[in-house]
């Protein structure tokens, strides 16, 4: 299935049950806010999102526990789940994604393979938090990656199809 069409899968059943989603990125750089901005009546169901690359905003603006953050390199499954919660939280959605993780290797981390970690929290409470991995190594490639996949995750398993 296209993009494009999951993206009017989640818009129409978002529409239908009068819902709204808030998205926090940091690895995939605002890219999929972008991609539900395209999707049609976006304004009726998209209420915005933030983009926190570095830990001290994920702290600020997201209020992830800085400690364990800092532990982490800021990709960890907590992470992501304080994110969606507090993303929700701070644009009144009753829906919150987030995903933090690596679009490229950092040898200086013994990180060799991309990963990261996504979130959806509704109404407060975490409905699932997952691992991807990317064998790419392309930043645009793992960021697409990642996007693909959490559409298709968000589409299928939180009971919006």
């Amino acid at each position: 299935m296209s993009d494009r069409k999951l993206l009017e899968i989640i818009a129409e059943n978002l529409l239908r049950k009068k819902e709204t989603i808030a998205v926090a990125e940091s690895v995939t750089s605002g890219l999929l806010m972008a991609e539900f901005s395209l999707a049609k009546n976006a304004t009726a169901f998209f209420q915005g999102g933030l983009v926190a690359y570095n830990l001290g905003q994920k702290v600020r603006q997201l209020r992830v526990d800085p400690i364990h953050a800092d532990q982490t390199n800021s990709v960890s499954e907590e992470v992501a789940r304080q994110m969606a919660r507090e993303v929700a939280n701070s644009f009144c959605s009753q829906w919150g994604i987030s995903i933090t993780g690596y679009a490229v290797p950092v040898p200086e981390l013994q990180i060799a393979d991309c990963f990261a970690f996504f979130s959806f929290c509704y109404n407060g409470t975490e409905v699932l938090t997952e691992r991807i991995e990317s064998p790419a190594k392309n930043q645009e490639h793992v960021q697409r990656i990642y996007i693909d996949h959490i559409l298709k995750v968000f589409a299928g398993k939180t009971g919006l199809t």
